[in-house]
């Protein structure tokens, strides 16, 4: 008899228990329902480097309104585009990473240097960084306490892209947008082995 009284009971809890389950389920179903397809990156893409649909891909995320994400709607109008930032794979791409802009503008020269361990300044080279490339004398080329007076000479440029450090050698090599009338000089003084790049200031002095 006590087993056939506790009955209505264990309805009652089971009653409540998928009562309280079925809003459960309605609460997923709106946070689904809250979710936002958006494009993402499925292969790592360099600077510069322009967008196929190969490169992109889709998720489904809840998307909070401050996040500025592009959405799968407008796949279309950033395949073509480039990279303005290094892309990784796995990410959630967003507009200010595309630019319909060459990286290097009309009348510039693009100019790769290679930068040894102990010439790659501590702040990290980044695309837009405003740099200086410094001529330096040649190893052996002016004897001690005989260095000229004059300012040295200095092209100015500006970071396109760095790679990352050579296994080895730790070699970094930095793609510097240069005037075009610079660009053989930057050249030259890479080639000969007396370029130095500096960071300029933040006002590009």
């Amino acid at each position: 008899m006590s087993v056939r009284r506790r009955r209505p009971g264990v309805i009652a809890l089971s009653l409540a228990l998928i009562a309280a389950g079925g809003a459960g389920v309605a609460v997923l179903l709106l946070q689904v329902g809250d979710r936002t397809d958006v494009v993402t990156v499925v292969r790592d893409v360099q600077v510069g480097q322009i967008l196929t649909e190969d490169d992109l891909g889709k998720a489904s995320v809840a998307l909070d309104p401050a996040v500025k994400a592009v959405r799968i709607d407008d796949l279309k109008s950033v395949v073509g585009k480039r990279a303005a930032v290094e892309l990784k794979s796995g990410s959630m791409l967003t507009p200010s990473q595309v630019t319909g802009d060459s990286l290097v503008r009309a009348g510039e020269q693009l100019v790769p240097i290679g930068l040894e361990p102990k010439q790659i300044p501590a702040t990290a080279l980044v695309p837009g960084q405003k740099v200086e490339l410094v001529q330096v004398p040649a190893q052996g080329a002016v004897d001690a306490g005989k260095a000229s007076d004059a300012a040295p000479r200095t092209i100015d440029g500006r970071v396109v892209k760095a790679s990352g450090a050579a296994p080895g050698t730790g070699i970094v090599v930095v793609d510097v947008a240069t005037a075009a009338a610079d660009g053989p000089t930057a050249a030259a003084w890479e080639a000969a082995g007396t370029l130095r790049l500096v960071l300029a200031a933040p006002d590009g002095h």
